[in-house]
Parts: structure tokens; sequence; C-alpha cells
């Protein structure tokens, strides 16, 4: 179960010290919040390059059962693998 993001409102930016110190011990977002709707997001970077790594796997993964859909033969994992061993040397 992914936990829910933190919600601070806008004026607690003030103590910048301590938002990055939220951010730094935090494994969700830090939803800044305006009279009561989001308005940012703050998330420490290496939420950040996780978050994003995922997306562009699921972005290759729907991208590849798209081509499957179109008629691309499916391949084989291992041997996909020792394909790109063999031309990019080991993984």
């Amino acid at each position: 179960m992914t936990a829910l993001p933190k919600i601070l409102p806008v004026n607690e930016l003030k103590n910048t010290a301590s938002i990055m110190k939220t951010c730094q011990e935090s494994d969700v977002p830090i939803v800044i919040t305006k009279n009561g709707y989001g308005e940012a997001v703050i998330m420490s970077v290496k939420l950040y390059e996780e978050m994003f790594a995922k997306a562009q796997a699921a972005a290759l993964v729907n991208e590849s059962l798209d081509e499957i859909e179109k008629g691309a033969a499916a391949r084989d994992g291992d041997e996909f693998f020792d394909s790109m061993r063999a031309k990019y040397g080991k993984m």
C-alpha cells in the first residue's frame, strides 16, 4: 500500500531547513497547499528519481505492448538479454 503524501500549508515554507529535513526523511511527496487547495509538490531528489524511473519503465512496457498488439513478434527475455550482452558487453 502506498503512503499518502504529507500536506503542509504554504506558510510553513518559511522554515526551509525543516522542510528540507522532512523531504530527506520522507518516502512520499509533500503537497503544499494555499487556501486549502494543492499548489505545489516538493520531494527529495532520491524520491523524484525513483518515481521518474518507474514512469519510464511503465512507458517502455506500454510501448512494447503496443508494438506486440500491432504485430511485432514477442521475444524471449533470455534471448533478448543475451543479444544485449553480446552487443554491449556484460550488464
